[in-house]
């Protein structure tokens, strides 16, 4: 999610855990790069570093990066082939990379929705949430400001508001 502040960008990544409705390890910068989304995911892995992960992300290239990949095998005791530069030398693609991070066998793995369902990932729900109760009409002195109300209300929201979300939508049929 990109958050703007005058002059500045900064962007708010976040996991929803769908058993209980919290968000969990949320990192707030000023850039949303590979390695960001990377020590993110880290971050996270820390919260229950033996625990099996399952990731449910969109099809974003940090989502799939190199960086994420390396993450992923280190944690998992995979040792990867690296070419003369520390770079990966047998899943260079962007295919083999997200193959690699979807094996099933993996504790930590990551699913990746079909592309234009971001309504199936959760945590862009509580993103659209985080907007008309913080963001919409807010005005904030500083980024420092910003920041501080972004983990407010994710203080506030795990403790108040918290719960799985129950999805209600009945479904119409197309009309051609």
């Amino acid at each position: 999610m990109r958050v703007c502040a005058p002059r500045h960008q900064h962007f708010v990544i976040a996991n929803f855990e769908v058993a209980t409705g919290r968000v969990i390890a949320p990192s707030i910068g000023k850039s949303r790069t590979n390695e960001d989304f990377a020590s993110h995911i880290e971050k996270t892995i820390a919260t229950d570093p033996d625990a099996g992960w399952v990731f449910v992300v969109d099809q974003l290239n940090i989502h799939q990066s190199e960086a994420l990949v390396k993450l992923v095998a280190r944690k998992l005791g995979i040792e990867l082939e690296l070419d003369g530069k520390g770079n990966l030398k047998n899943i260079k693609a962007m295919a083999s990379r997200r193959t690699f991070l979807c094996d099933g066998s993996h504790r930590i793995r990551f699913i990746y929705t079909p592309k234009y369902t971001s309504w199936l990932n959760q945590i862009e729900l509580w993103f659209s949430i985080l907007s008309r109760k913080v963001l919409k009409r807010g005005s904030f002195a500083s980024v420092e400001e910003l920041h501080q109300r972004i983990v407010e209300f994710i203080e506030y929201f795990n403790r108040a508001l918290a719960k799985p979300f129950k999805w209600t939508y009945k479904g119409r049929p197309l009309q051609v």
